[in-house]
């Protein structure tokens, strides 16, 4: 019983979180959102390079986390932190966001959970992702 419930269960977890990112729209513009997404983008070109030597990653949950901090040189250490963290923020505020905008905030998990794949499909070639229990190479 236990089993049949906890499938049943799974199941309808995913169904859920497909029809979420079905019927949210994750296209939605706001302000807060516009600001975001700004702040992203002048943010990326400084962590490209840190993405490419290997030295961060795509996180399965839509973040981004230090992969290889041997990869930067030690005074360049504190200043990657400091990318990573405000990245996350504002990657966190933007899933909050969206949800907000679509009148549901309930659905933030589900469309974080949709935008960790976006990420992860739109990588770079060389960029690396969580993948199961590790890191994987795209």
């Amino acid at each position: 019983m236990k089993k049949l419930l906890l499938s049943l269960f799974v199941i309808v977890s995913i169904l859920t979180a497909n029809w979420v990112a079905a019927a949210a729209d994750l296209e939605v513009n706001t302000p807060a959102i516009a600001a975001l997404k700004a702040s992203m983008q002048a943010r990326h070109g400084q962590l490209s390079p840190f993405y490419s030597a290997g030295a961060i990653g795509l996180t399965k949950d839509g973040m981004i986390a230090v992969k290889d901090a041997t990869a930067v040189p030690l005074s360049q250490r504190g200043s990657l932190s400091g990318l990573v963290s405000a990245e996350n923020a504002d990657r966190a505020n933007l899933y909050k966001e969206i949800a907000t905008a679509n009148g549901h905030a309930e659905w933030q998990g589900d469309i974080q959970n949709t935008f960790a794949g976006r990420w992860i499909d739109k990588a770079q070639s060389g960029w690396f992702y969580q993948s199961g229990g590790g890191w994987a190479k795209k």
